[in-house]
Order: structure tokens, then sequence, then C-alpha cells
């Protein structure tokens, strides 16, 4: 059964855009939120000098896509310091440390590998480690205290504003394992847990020789893997579509393959309307294009699930 999570959050400025403290009720891990023009003011904090994992997160400069580091260390705001004179993309950090003080250089070590290994699976930032960094082998009960501690970060990381861990597909997982699973043959932190709710819709896109499949989510439209779309576009695509295509196209999720494209990877889009116009070419209604196995629109199946008050 999933339960319900309280998260509590610290604007240590008064502001959003400050530094962030967050915790789950009744749980020791602690999250710290810093911009990178404030880095300094975290000295003045003993919890960023403990041992503990974090992300810096920014933009890439080439494709403009969400960039990001996961690192770890045993006095976080000291390598930290180091970060932000090697490290020019980023302007956000967010460090995870144990309020109890009960994480070692090797509890830190297997955050870290698991972690990486679930980014570049997700697929949602440009992931900057290049190389994965070996992970280290805890006892059994260890083990399974880091595989709970990750779900933890998972949670605090997404309310702190980054998806970085959130599959784009969430997908049913069984409700037990056996106590030999090999945890390094995972590849999400989600293989752990339940999610509360699935939303499973899928819709179809059929329209000027093209054919697409995707499911709603609750964070939007997700066109999966094979799906095709347009070589060209025409003049009615709005610029911003069609720097998502470009986009797209540049980082290698959409291939040219016998004039034309196919998507490489399943692709989030923040609306119906929004994936349809990317996909054809040109400005159209995906809520009206968007149909079910059964030829309804997207539009229809919402507007049945309105009821009359």
């Amino acid at each position: 059964m999933q339960f319900g999570k309280s998260i509590r959050i610290y604007l240590k400025d008064g502001t959003v855009t400050g530094i962030k403290f967050g915790e789950i009720v009744n749980q020791t891990i602690q999250a710290i939120s810093c911009p990178r023009l404030k880095l300094s003011e975290l000295s003045s904090y003993p919890e960023a000098k403990r041992p503990g994992v974090y992300f810096l997160f920014g933009q890439d400069e080439e494709s403009s896509e969400p960039k990001a580091y996961l690192g770890e260390a045993e006095n976080v705001y000291d390598r930290l310091q180091q970060h932000s004179l090697g490290k020019d993309f980023w302007n956000e950090v967010i460090i995870f440390i144990s309020k109890d003080e009960n994480l070692t250089k090797g509890h830190v070590r297997y955050l870290e590998s698991r972690l990486i290994q679930t980014a570049l699976s997700v697929k949602r930032y440009k992931i900057e480690n290049y190389n994965q960094t070996q992970q280290s082998s805890l006892p059994l009960a260890d083990r399974d205290a880091m595989e709970e501690f990750l779900t933890f970060i998972k949670l605090l990381i997404g309310v702190l504003g980054h998806k970085i861990l959130e599959q784009v597909i969430q997908v049913e997982k069984p409700k037990s394992y056996d106590v030999e699973f090999d945890v390094s043959s995972l590849k999400t932190i989600d293989e752990y847990f339940k999610p509360s709710e699935l939303v499973r819709l899928e819709l179809y896109l059929s329209m000027s020789n093209i054919s697409a499949k995707s499911l709603q989510t609750n964070e939007g439209i997700v066109v999966l893997a094979g799906s095709e779309a347009a070589e060209s576009f025409t003049n009615s695509l709005g610029f911003g579509y069609r720097e998502i295509r470009e986009r797209l196209i540049k980082s290698g999720q959409l291939k040219l393959e016998e004039k034309k494209y196919l998507f490489q990877n399943d692709v989030l889009f923040d609306s119906p309307s929004a994936a349809a116009a990317v996909i054809l070419g040109y400005a159209t209604n995906g809520r009206v294009n968007w149909k079910d196995i059964n030829g309804k629109s997207l539009k229809e199946i919402e507007q049945e699930k309105v009821k009359p008050t």
C-alpha cells in the first residue's frame, strides 16, 4: 500500500529563489537547495559539511537542454567550492544529507552510483558524468537502507523542481522481491516502489501518412519510441514548436529514415497539441486528432468525464 508523504520546506531567505531546506516528516533525510550566487553562505551551515550526494543543475550551452552533474563527497561544501571554479554550466545545487549523520563514504558512493544510473536511464536531463562510478559494496541491511534513502531523494528533488529521477512513463511494479535480487541490475529507483496512481490512456495519431502512438500521463502526453514524424514542416508551425523539433533532431531523439523521422526514445510533451504539431509539422488541435483504439478523440473522452452538477 502506498502511503502519502508530508514534506516540510523552509525558505531561509523568505523567497522561493533563495536557499531552501527540505525534509520528509519523520525521516532523517534533509535536502538543501542553493543558488550558485549564495554558495558561500553554505559555509555557515554544518549540514553542508557532512557526507552526502549533490546535484548541479544548469543548461547545456549547445542544445539548451537541462543539464546536471551528480556527485558525492565526505564534505559536500568543500567539493562544491572546487566545482565553483571548475564547472561553469550550473546555477543551482541541491544537497542530500542525513540529519542523524549516519551516512559514510561507502553509503554516499553507493547513492551516487545508483543516482547516475537512474538519471541516465530516465533521460530527462543531459548528464555531464561521462563515466558511471563503480557501486560500492554494502552489507544487505545498509544496501536496503540506502535504497529507501533513494526513494526519499526522488520525492524531495521532485518537490524542489527537478524531475530528473522520474520515469516519463510510470510502470506498475511487482509487490515483493526475492531477498537474493541483485540491486545492481535495476534500471531506476522506481523498481523499489509502486506509484499510487497510474494513468495509461493509449492514444493514436494517424494523419498525413504519419502514424504515432502515445500515452497520456499526469505531466502531459508521452510520444512512444517508434512513432513517426514528418520530414519537414509548414509555415503554420509556430516557432516554439520548430525549436522543439530541431532540438529533438539535434539530440538524436528524432532520426530520419526513409523520408520520415522516427522517435528513438519516449518523449514527453506538455500538451497533445504540441505533440501533434511537432509530429505533423503544422499547427493542429491535438485534442481532436489524438484518438483512442476505438477512434474516440481525446476531447470526446475528456467531455465524457465531466459530470453535470
